[in-house]
């Protein structure tokens, strides 16, 4: 990778550790850096680019409501705003009809932090816990996001060291472990926050019966569940939410990521009216959340959803790269889990770090990223074409099984092949 000097020493805040590739454009699921070099996107923002770079429906959203209004607060009404939310509910209600309010805001740690506030409220003003006394279980290994309140439930020493002192009333409980989180809740439970596989922690997909067993639990309790689709949700794991995958219904799902198309920041909390309307006029709020262009790009996600295609993508897709990868174990790799177009990928430590083999990729022209230290993440963009994806996954055979097989050109020279 020949990146100059002055792009990898900036002003920039140190708070990433980037590979060394400097993007300047992009179009589907293939990146151009600066020296004009391309290369196949295998992490698709960690699922934010589901449908790709630039997709064109999308775009033609954005720029159509950028020719009309952009932002006006929520002071005020605008005519994207009702449209958003109801398609998006419809959407939602074909895993749930009660899932019919939403809750439009900017991040997906913003999404999560309404859902707490949500199941707080929701405790105190329906439930009956005592002022003061709600508590949440999490899982351990989560991610929710990085605000203060969410690195305090945080296990991982690096996203949560020094950053005290943390916000109390969660219980953190071992992720796929029924018992240990009927253990832990009590009267005082409002809600129970889970991502139905978890996507930082290496896609740690739970054991058969979990998830049905925590709807059980809370519905034993009178606890929400709250589901964290923000990474596994919007057609990611071939199902448009991933907790369709075990036939489960939460009280709420947080969404994010895909929701904005890869162009704006776009996240929401979908629940029933009786939860999601604790949180009345001055309660809680967002300048920007549920702005006109982010709900314009909303509802174009959400009609490309409704097709079904990319859904389809990515089971078919999905099993296709899950019996390459399973083929890889033993030579190279010593485990693959994941859902559809998602894996978590661990690689023996004779072949290298995480990190060193996304850096070695890389200058094979694919992009992927490390996560606690031996494991790659692989999600495509669901618009991939099949032969793309073979040439991404020729590459990490390649590198897994230390083979010095000359990187291909053919991601420097075939132009994109995405479907889009």
């Amino acid at each position: 990778m020949n990146v100059s000097a002055e792009v990898l020493t900036t002003s920039v805040a140190p708070n990433y550790d980037p590979l060394p590739v400097v993007v300047a454009e992009a179009e589907g699921s293939w990146v151009t850096d600066v020296d004009g070099r391309r290369y196949l996107d295998c992490l698709a923002a960690y699922s934010a680019l589901n449908f790709g770079h630039r997709h064109p429906v999308l775009v033609d959203a954005a720029r159509r409501e950028l020719d009309r209004v952009t932002l006006t607060s929520r002071a005020f009404l605008h005519d994207q705003l009702e449209p958003f939310c109801a398609e998006l509910a419809a959407l939602v209600g074909t895993l749930d009809p009660r899932l019919d309010t939403v809750l439009p805001m900017n991040t997906g740690a913003e999404g999560v932090e309404t859902a707490i506030k949500m199941s707080r409220k929701w405790g105190y003003d329906v439930k009956g816990v005592p002022d003061g006394e709600a508590t949440i279980v999490v899982a351990e290994n989560n991610f929710h996001g990085r605000t203060t309140t969410i690195v305090g439930f945080s296990s991982d020493p690096e996203t949560r060291g020094g950053f005290g002192p943390y916000t109390p009333g969660f219980r953190v409980v071992p992720y796929g472990d029924a018992d240990a989180l009927a253990a832990a809740v009590d009267d005082t439970t409002v809600a129970v926050l889970l991502e139905p596989i978890q996507g930082e922690a290496g896609v740690i997909v739970p054991p058969p019966g979990y998830l049905a067993a925590v709807r059980r639990i809370c519905d034993d309790h009178g606890a929400l569940f709250v589901a964290d689709e923000i990474q596994s949700g919007l057609g990611r794991v071939g199902t448009t939410f991933a907790v369709q995958r075990d036939g489960v219904r939460p009280d709420a799902l947080v969404l994010g990521k895909a929701l904005g198309g890869g162009i704006v920041p776009v996240s929401a909390v979908v629940a029933p009216r009786d939860v999601l309307g604790v949180l009345t006029a001055g309660t809680h709020g967002s300048t920007f959340g549920g702005n006109p262009l982010a709900c314009a790009v909303g509802r174009a996600v959400v009609r490309l959803l409704g097709t079904g295609e990319y859904q389809e993508r990515a089971r078919v897709l999905g099993a296709h790269m899950h019996d390459r990868l399973a083929s890889m174990v033993g030579r190279g790799v010593t485990a693959v889990r994941g859902a559809g177009l998602w894996a978590g990928v661990d690689v023996e430590p004779e072949v290298g770090t995480g990190r060193e083999v996304a850096v070695a990729l890389a200058g094979r022209g694919v992009l992927v990223k490390e996560t606690h230290g031996a494991t790659l993440r692989l999600a495509p963009p669901l618009v991939i074409a099949e032969a793309d994806l073979d040439l991404a996954l020729d590459q990490l055979e390649a590198v897994a099984t230390r083979h010095r097989v000359p990187a291909t050109r053919a991601h420097l020279d075939g132009g994109p092949r995405d479907t889009p």
